[in-house]
């Protein structure tokens, strides 16, 4: 494989001018996937020796039999030329035609005072006619002419000689070479055959790779990949094996944090329930009401660390209409005085964790609610990604610190504050459930002014 990524970067350090369409042609057409490369790896060797094999002997097989049947056909002309000028009392040349007919194959005729038709075109790719024209030149040495063009079974040579024109029509299997297509085909059927093996052992070999891949892909969304199991060559199968002892370190690690941090939160709240009874049993003192109000803020961040350490891991995929979520963000903008419009490109219904990813667009949602007076998402569902963009006419997030906000318990002391609870976990949900779905969110400047939120997860 590496022969391609190296001929892919030649081709792209090419700087000459008169090279640039070639590598850009190199770059389009070269293959990137492993079974396509496998095969040109196998297929193209074979069929670049089959070639310089086929070249080389057809080129001598060819020339050598068409020089043996043309010196054996000239032969026979000259001594039919030779028998002419020894016995001239044979004025009709009956017995003449007739043993070169019925000995030799040759039908002859022969012109008394006869000229040679004026020159034929050499034809470019012709064996039999330069071979011809070198065994009569160096045989009878006298003028001729030919005729080797054309699908004509017979092929005419004309010698001049004492006045008198011989016309010798002779079959052109008795002077040429006719029966090389049978290697032709025996060549091409071995390489079919060859490739046909090739395939099939290239498939055995890439299919455990490919499900590898698949199961490594369906892990990063967060779906279950239970049916995986190692296969094919030892390499594949000790990577199968790694990924897999992989999976269970990372599930064991996630199922320890969110016991853990479950089992934190659930003494904690036992703790607040506590504080709480405590300050209802004081009565409403003014001096009790900030103590109060910590023990609220306290619940919910415990709620919301929570909710980050679960990530909503253990809930399976589902189906999801977009449009009844987007109405139900609708509804609370319009129940708080707010606008909020959107559109929807391609399917309505999604394949995603439906309560995760309903969490993850209502707190990006929630965000522009408190801090814009209008929102307008776009939600784009083609064959391969879902793509919702949020733009807003809020403050905004300052460049710099839209990285920063989506680390956990980070509050921005803008007038943007992206989490007035006091958690700092929003925005951090939001990324680690698009990256639980193979996603991703990100942000940026919104058209209206405001924020730009644009989540994207495969579809």
């Amino acid at each position: 494989m590496a022969f391609f990524d190296t001929l892919r970067q030649n081709a792209a350090a090419l700087s000459i001018p008169g090279w640039r369409p070639f590598t850009r042609w190199l770059r389009r057409w070269l293959p990137t996937g492993l079974y396509t490369r496998s095969l040109l790896i196998v297929i193209l060797p074979m069929l670049l020796l089959q070639t310089v094999v086929a070249a080389v002997f057809m080129e001598r097989h060819w020339r050598m039999v068409t020089e043996r049947l043309s010196d054996g056909t000239v032969r026979d002309i000259a001594a039919i030329i030779e028998i002419i000028r020894s016995y001239p009392q044979d004025s009709n040349y009956n017995q003449i035609t007739r043993i070169a007919d019925q000995t030799l194959g040759l039908t002859i005729a022969v012109e008394e005072n006869g000229q040679l038709p004026s020159p034929r075109p050499r034809p470019f790719f012709s064996i039999l006619d330069g071979i011809l024209t070198d065994q009569i030149t160096q045989q009878i040495k006298m003028p001729f002419w030919l005729d080797t063009v054309g699908d004509s079974k017979l092929v005419e040579i004309r010698i001049k000689f004492d006045q008198r024109v011989l016309r010798v029509f002779v079959s052109r299997g008795s002077t040429y070479a006719s029966n090389t297509h049978i290697f032709l085909v025996w060549m091409v059927s071995a390489a079919l055959v060859l490739v046909i093996i090739s395939i099939l052992f290239l498939r055995g070999q890439i299919r455990p790779i490919l499900s590898l891949a698949v199961a490594a892909e369906s892990f990063g969304k967060g779906q279950k990949t239970e049916g995986f199991y190692p296969r094919g060559a030892d390499e594949v199968r000790r990577a199968g094996l790694a990924f897999i002892q992989m999976r269970e370190r990372i599930e064991r690690q996630m199922e320890q944090r969110t016991a853990m941090l479950a089992g934190i939160s659930h003494d904690l709240r036992t703790i607040l329930t506590r504080f709480k009874l405590q300050l209802a049993l004081a009565g409403d003192k003014p001096e009790l009401s900030g103590m109060t109000e910590d023990v609220n803020d306290m619940q919910s961040m415990l709620e919301g660390y929570l909710a980050f350490a679960k990530g909503e891991g253990e809930e399976d995929f589902g189906t999801l209409k977009l449009s009844e979520l987007l109405d139900r963000f609708r509804n609370d903008f319009e129940l708080r005085g707010r606008k909020l419009t959107y559109e929807i490109e391609g399917e309505d219904e999604i394949a995603v964790r439906p309560n995760a990813f309903t969490r993850l667009a209502g707190n990006l949602v929630s965000n522009s609610e408190r801090y814009a007076k209008s929102l307008h998402i776009h939600a784009k569902h083609s064959a391969k990604w879902l793509t919702l963009t949020l733009d807003d006419d809020g403050p905004g997030i300052p460049s710099e610190s839209r990285e920063e906000v989506f680390k956990p318990f980070y509050r921005l002391d803008e007038a943007r504050n992206l989490d007035s609870s006091g958690t700092g976990l929003g925005l951090a949900i939001a990324r680690d459930i698009a990256r639980a779905h193979g996603g991703n969110v990100t942000l940026g400047d919104s058209p209206s002014g405001g924020l730009r939120a644009i989540v994207r997860i495969p579809a």
